[in-house]
């Protein structure tokens, strides 16, 4: 039986075995078959992928949406995902009202737009959100919520989301624990802290990145991660830590965990490449921010070591005008989706020996796995969506914004030279970026329903 595409000459990158030279057939955007190299199968078209290695289609499992134009962003930031290679991102959705009512117009919105399939994660922080989990799930088929544990009294209002208190979030907890595949991502910050130091730096008019980074230290993340993974435990509810920038994060996380296992841990690019001491200024403002050159090695230690699940940007695509402020007035957060593997190819692979199959897990199997969309992404099997990232581990190039597709006009990987770039992303068996030039059309990109398991 004849069929659609074959991808033809490449080495395969299998997240949970040896990679390996094989062809593979494509049929109704589907992989049909995993042939021999070279193996005689007839097909409408041949992509020649020789010399390259064929990843499972790589995901962004943290992207935002809306800060700055969302209508245009649904376009532009699934643009830039392609262009690094992404065949599916997971956005979060922000909002203080309820989704019932919200989330259907922006959906038709953004499955319009999109170039790359797509999922969300729901914001949660009143509580007719918690009583909503259960028609989440069962009407738009969302499994994974956010809370931020900072945004106590008016601190969440720039995004345009009431302020909480651990009341809730035990509340919270507890309800997504009674709903099986449920996912609770928290943002661990102690912001009581955070705004004593605040106020004491702004009097000694302290005002560099480096203050940025002193003013939340290490501690204020991984004492609110030890408390998210407390109430984790006490309801049993699986915990998403996000953006874990510091290495006792990490440490904090592998203790509890072998007590309590149902307990992921995701970092960032930035966290991997970047200090305070970064020469980028207010332009490498983030929150978390960024810590120390020992956290960055014990990060990529923890990353080669199975310790940290998931790599994903945090992909903010803020203009430099929001960037460019005094510290304590500036935008936090960048775009980095586009610039996720080649960050891992270059600074894990090729620097640190980081394996490519570990790489596969961390922007592809685990995170389908986490977010309930293992059944057809994250890994190379017969029946699996036809999604593959391309990769040319030899290739060099110098990182520029203007070819990232990004809204935002910069990067902060700006001149840097990377070793190894996606140079095909397909989607369901369709090419839809080459060589860094996007050919997908907006609206391709399917709204994934993840069901309650």
């Amino acid at each position: 039986m004849a069929f659609d595409c074959i991808l033809r000459g490449g080495t395969v990158v299998f997240p949970e075995s040896p990679e390996r030279r094989a062809d593979i057939a494509v049929r109704d955007g589907r992989i049909a078959g995993l042939l021999a190299p070279g193996e005689t199968a007839e097909a409408g078209t041949t992509i020649d992928v020789a010399g390259k290695h064929v990843f499972p289609g790589c995901m962004d499992a943290h992207q935002h949406f809306g800060f700055a134009e969302p209508i245009t962003e649904y376009r532009t930031e699934t643009a830039s995902a392609a262009i690094g290679g992404l065949t599916t991102i997971l956005s979060y959705f922000l909002s203080s009202g309820p989704y019932a009512e919200l989330f259907e117009p922006a959906l038709a919105q953004c499955a319009a737009r999109a170039h790359v399939d797509f999922a969300f994660h729901f914001t949660t922080c009143v509580d007719a959100h918690i009583d909503e989990l259960p028609r989440s799930v069962a009407d738009h088929g969302v499994t994974s919520f956010k809370y931020f544990m900072n945004f106590k009294g008016e601190e969440g209002r720039y995004m345009g989301l009431s302020g909480t208190d651990d009341g809730y979030l035990y509340d919270l907890m507890a309800k997504a624990a009674t709903l099986p595949g449920a996912v609770l991502v928290c943002h661990p910050e102690n912001i009581e802290l955070f705004n004593r130091n605040r106020n004491r730096f702004i009097a000694l008019g302290r005002d560099t990145l480096r203050d940025w980074s002193l003013a939340k230290p290490a501690f204020t993340e991984w004492e609110n991660m030890v408390r998210a993974m407390v109430f984790a435990a006490h309801h049993g509810a699986t915990l998403y830590v996000p953006h874990v920038s510091c290495a006792r994060g990490v440490e904090e996380a592998n203790r509890f965990r072998e007590r309590y296992d149902r307990i992921h841990i995701e970092t960032c690019p930035h966290y991997l490449t970047h200090t305070m001491e970064s020469d980028l200024g207010i332009l490498a403002k983030a929150n978390p921010p960024l810590r120390t050159a020992e956290d960055v090695e014990a990060l990529w230690a923890y990353l080669a070591d199975g310790s940290i699940d998931v790599v994903g940007a945090d992909h903010v695509p803020r203009k430099r005008a929001t960037k460019e402020k005094p510290l304590w007035q500036s935008a936090q957060g960048f775009p980095g989706s586009a610039t996720i593997l080649p960050v891992l190819l270059s600074e894990g692979h090729h620097k640190r020996g980081l394996p490519l199959r570990r790489i596969a897990q961390l922007v592809a199997k685990r995170p389908a796995e986490i977010f309930g969309i293992a059944a057809a992404k994250g890994d190379i099997f017969i029946g699996a969506d036809a999604d593959f990232t391309v990769v040319d581990l030899d290739l060099e190039k110098v990182c520029r914004w203007q070819d990232l597709a990004s809204h935002a006009d910069y990067t902060p990987y700006e001149g840097w030279t990377f070793k190894g770039w996606p140079v095909m992303t397909i989607l369901r068996g369709n090419v839809v970026m080459r060589d860094g030039k996007l050919l997908g059309q907006p609206g391709y990109g399917r709204y994934l329903r993840r069901p309650m398991v």
